[in-house]
């Protein structure tokens, strides 16, 4: 098993295939951080458990580093978890009484158990290994085992001691609507540096992963420690640095206005705050994340189909034949979804009015949607449909008839967002609207897909009547509601795929992951401005869930001219979208389009599967490059771009990673030959121009170690130049 008790129950010892993970029991029976790094003998960890005095104003340093604190005695750091018994007492002390340890299918697992040293109050910390990954699941469950009420004034799901460095550098990324996963580095000084959202959701400001060095990791190598939280609304992870060298994590429901109340024999789960090591930098612990995510965490693995969206073209003047003559475009593409977004329901012309409403718009659709699902599918593509379940408009049938159903405070009137309120959807008759009108649409039409968009936070977070929701938290109620929606849609409708959007990328986590196959990461779809968010989202999250849209040129949020070729290699990093208005394309570019989806179907078992190495950026130069490599390591795709080109730079050779140095590599540029094609015959050259020729060595056979080393000569010329390779292991 990957956990081990030693010395008499004292030393709990995780070991997974690269790191070691070692906590214990100390003499105050309060359990406390030892070690989490590359392996080490756990026995020999013992020692660091003595208690610490500095002075009376720091009598128990050794607190800084326990595994789950409760405020209360002299923890003054974050605590995990803050009370008030019936009686006025606010002070916690948790002490140590057992554990259990279990194995399954999905990793061993262990539960230690603590409680207070006088009330009925217990907590279980689980643990659950992910060993092949040197990943840790970490929750914590509260049960009160009193006979009053006790209010729960903060809980965290865990907290992370990470070993003492000279310097320590934190890794996360921040952001705006349309300027999403923004990446950022800073020295993590004595202090707290807190990321959070107190929005209602995820939210674009800051996404709940980190990760910590030493100040000297890079893509490819140092020590980096790292965590994602799973939850999907107000977060909070506090990143602690203290004057005794320790550095300390905690992270779970965002204490803001989050006070709820536990009744007696009540319980409370945290999310999972996910943590791991790494020593092979930063690149080694994306891997590790994106494996899985797609090993533990989503929902299935689907391949991911060619969508077009229809919204660019139209907007909300959607209309049935429209639809049909963009379909017929699409399908002409190679697209194999066709997506309807805002505007085909209720009296939803404009975003003023009809959020609620969720009847096929009878002018719009005379027939119902059945007329377009049978075109679209004759085309040979399946259909998909956006909806907003959890907003409305004031100028709706649903809110005339049920004005009660929005957040609110009595006294105050109602903040317009996008000229929509947001549905308690933490209302038991909400929560059953919702389920029943999604239920009703994918039942009555052939639907495979569901577009979950979300465009507005939180606001006015009350109920009519004021007390209805006294001892709750409605920030977790919303949530945990929300989760049960997407579970029971999930089971009643298998086949239906579910993208999780906000605004953007907004409502993305691996809370959200567990029921979305796919994510919105931006509005933003400049080809450009998304290769940096789309870089960002990757230190996190796997490509196999990033929808990235084709669109147009010049495009309307900044401008900037592309090619379309720069425009599909962006979008080809993650599952390929097409949202341009394709109606007024040519027939050369609809030609040219066409190419690059067939190129994307034939390699895009690479991005959704594949182990992703980013080999440049823009944030270090004029080039960014992503390669992806199969889990056989057979098969390679490389996508390079070039910003802007300067005199004597059109060449570059870019080194590889993740091949065999010993092992021969034939090597294809559209223009040259297609992945379907290039096999290991020399002499097969099926000409497919998609892009520009290749400037490589007449035979394009290359040894792995040449490759990684001297580098893959690539020519990028011009402005905004890109290119895509591929590779095969012969």
């Amino acid at each position: 098993m990957a956990i081990q008790v030693l010395e008499a129950g004292k030393i709990f010892d995780i070991r997974m295939k690269s790191s070691s993970y070692v906590f214990g029991i100390n003499e105050n029976g309060t359990v406390q951080h030892l070690y989490w790094g590359e392996p080490v003998e756990a026995a020999e960890c013992a020692d660091l458990l003595h208690l610490r005095h500095h002075s009376s104003f720091d009598a128990e340093v050794n607190r800084e580093r326990e595994e789950y604190g409760g405020w209360g005695g002299t923890l003054y750091a974050e605590p995990c978890l803050k009370v008030r018994f019936q009686n006025g007492v606010r002070d916690l002390r948790l002490r140590y009484e057992g554990y259990e340890i279990g194995s399954s299918e999905r990793g061993d697992q262990l539960m230690v158990r603590l409680s207070d040293e006088y009330y009925h109050l217990r907590v279980e910390l689980h643990y659950r290994v992910i060993e092949e990954y040197d990943l840790i699941e970490r929750s914590a469950k509260v049960v009160n085992e009193e006979g009053r009420p006790i209010r729960i004034d903060q809980v965290m799901a865990a907290a992370w001691s990470v070993p003492a460095e000279p310097s320590v550098r934190l890794t996360h990324v921040t952001g705006r609507w349309a300027g999403e996963y923004q990446l950022r580095r800073a020295p993590l000084t004595e202090g707290k540096k807190v990321l959070e959202s107190r929005q209602g959701f995820t939210g674009a400001h800051a996404n709940p992963w980190f990760a910590l060095d030493g100040g000297k990791a890079d893509e490819i190598s140092g020590n980096v420690w790292f965590g994602a939280l799973s939850w999907s609304g107000n977060w909070k992870i506090v990143l602690e640095s203290t004057t005794f060298g320790h550095v300390r994590v905690v992270g779970g429901v965002n204490d803001f206005d989050g006070a709820f109340t536990l009744g007696p024999g009540e319980s409370y789960t945290s999310p999972v705050f996910t943590g791991g090591f790494v020593s092979g930098g930063f690149g080694e612990m994306s891997r590790n994340l994106h494996n899985y995510q797609r090993d533990y965490v989503l929902p299935g693995s689907r391949e991911r189909k060619v969508l077009y969206n229809s919204w660019e073209a139209t907007e909300f003047a959607v209309n049935v034949r429209e639809q049909i003559e963009l379909a017929k475009q699409a399908a002409r593409i190679g697209a194999e979804r066709f997506v309807v977004d805002d505007g085909w329901f209720g009296a939803r012309h404009s975003d003023r009015a009809g959020l609620g409403d969720w009847q096929v718009n009878p002018q719009k659709f005379p027939n119902g949607l059945q007329e377009l699902i049978d075109e679209v599918k004759r085309l040979g593509m399946d259909f998909g449909l956006w909806v907003e379940p959890e907003s409305v408009n004031p100028d709706s049938e649903l809110y005339r008839n049920h004005p009660d159903w929005v957040y609110q405070f009595p006294t105050r009137e109602g903040t317009l967002l996008r000229n929509q309120l947001m549905l308690n959807l933490g209302k038991p008759e909400v929560k059953a609207f919702v389920l029943e009108f999604m239920t009703d649409l994918l039942s009555t039409y052939d639907i495979a897909f569901v577009k979950w968009d979300m465009n507005r936070t939180i606001t006015e977070p009350g109920a009519i009547p004021l007390h209805e929701h006294a001892e709750e938290s409605v920030w977790i109620k919303h949530v945990n509601h929300l989760y049960e929606i997407w579970a029971e849609l999930r089971r009643r409708f298998p086949r239906v795929e579910f993208e999780t959007c906000a605004g953007g990328g907004s409502r993305i986590d691996l809370g959200m992951l567990r029921f979305a196959d796919q994510a919105w990461i931006s509005d933003n779809t400049d080809a450009r401005d998304r290769l940096t968010i789309q870089e960002g989202f990757s230190y996190a999250y796997s490509p196999s869930v990033m929808m990235c849209w084709v669109t147009e040129s010049p495009h309307g949020m900044n401008g900037r001219r592309l090619p379309l070729s720069f425009r599909f290699h962006s979008a080809m990093l993650g599952g390929l979208g097409i949202g341009a208005n394709i109606a007024r394309w040519s027939e050369a570019e609809i030609a040219e389009a066409s190419r690059y989806v067939a190129l994307y179907k034939k390699v895009r078992h690479l991005v959704a599967e594949g182990d992703l190495y980013r080999l440049a950026s823009f944030a270090e130069g004029d080039v960014a490059a992503w390669q992806y490599v199969a889990r056989d390591r057979d098969e390679i795709a490389v996508f390079a771009f070039r910003q802007a080109q300067y005199f004597g730079d059109a060449e570059l050779r870019l080194r590889l990673r993740g091949l065999e140095p010993d092992a021969r590599y034939r090597v294809a540029v559209p223009g040259e030959a297609l992945p379907a094609e290039a096999d290991n015959t020399a002499d097969q050259r099926a000409a497919q121009p998609v892009g520009s020729a290749s400037d490589l060595a007449e035979d394009n056979v290359w040894h792995g170690s040449t490759l990684m080393r001297l580098g893959l000569p690539l020519t990028l010329a011009g402005d905004y130049a890109s290119r895509f390779v591929y590779l095969r292991r012969l």
